[in-house]
């Protein structure tokens, strides 16, 4: 019966799939909810699927070895979710760095095990979320700000929610300290700034709306040769008084008051 379930889910493209899932199939198959639940156990215990959480599970080198995308794991385990930051820069070809961890932002709190045992021993740390060698790191954002991504088919099996390439390059401005500093982020953009959609860009900085980054933004666009009609809506973005390139940086540094922007990149060396 194993068997049976295993190629019936891989036949309809179930490489992760959910107990409810399992449940929809196994009725076809005339099997009960007790054989299912005595079933899925035993599959997991013969390495022939892997539990990722509570009531989702993956296929594990059945049927043709099937290896399933760590980006689809991260995505599965937390949904929604985008990949997002380093994964997505590498994805697009942005950096050549391959990060270590695989990073998805989303609209939810997200509570991993390693959250909760933290908790229990007193200790804080960095969490990720750790699932058959797959370490996954989860960025909380506000409903309105999860946009700007797209799916893609990252193997014959798996299709993804991503950040496109300029949602990608955005979230540098974001979240610079994500990417290693501002310096880093605008060496990405200096070398790829002509393979954006730059008005696309533009928009989703203005959607984000919040005016700190915007003019990050801007600064940073004119830095790299961007000039004319693309850079007038950030612009026209109303602030009070001047916000750090970097704003993990210190308060020093030579001001700009078109883009109402303190360049602290040098000052962090004095």
């Amino acid at each position: 019966m194993g068997f049976l379930l295993l190629r019936e889910l891989a036949n309809e493209n179930h490489f992760i799939f959910t107990i409810d899932e399992a449940k929809s199939l196994a009725s076809r198959l005339r099997a009960s909810e007790n054989c299912l639940a005595q079933l899925l156990p035993r599959l997991v215990n013969n390495g022939l699927l892997i539990r990722l959480r509570r009531g989702l599970y993956a296929g594990a080198g059945v049927l043709g070895d099937i290896h399933v995308h760590p980006f689809a794991i991260a995505t599965s385990l937390v949904t929604p979710s985008a990949i997002s930051h380093w994964s997505a820069m590498n994805y697009h070809g942005l950096t050549e760095q391959i990060p270590q961890t695989v990073t998805a932002f989303t609209p939810k709190k997200v509570v991993t095990p390693s959250m909760r045992d933290s908790e229990k021993q007193g200790r804080t740390r960095k969490h990720t979320w750790e699932v058959e060698g797959v370490r996954c790191e989860y960025v909380s954002v506000k409903r309105e700000h999860f946009f700007g991504f797209e799916e893609v088919w990252v193997d014959q099996m798996s299709k993804v929610k991503i950040t496109d390439r300029e949602r990608t390059m955005l979230e540098g401005f974001i979240s610079p300290h994500m990417f290693g500093g501002m310096g880093e982020v605008l060496g990405i953009l200096n070398e790829h700034a002509h393979e954006l959609n730059l008005k696309k860009m533009v928009s989703y900085a203005l959607q984000y709306g919040k005016a700190s980054v915007v003019k990050r933004l801007g600064w940073g666009l004119e830095q790299v040769g961007v000039t004319g009609d693309d850079l007038i809506p950030l612009e026209r973005m109303p602030i009070s008084g001047f916000r750090m390139l970097d704003p993990t940086g210190p308060h020093r540094g030579p001001c700009d008051k078109h883009w109402m922007i303190q360049n602290n990149l040098s000052a962090r060396s004095v």
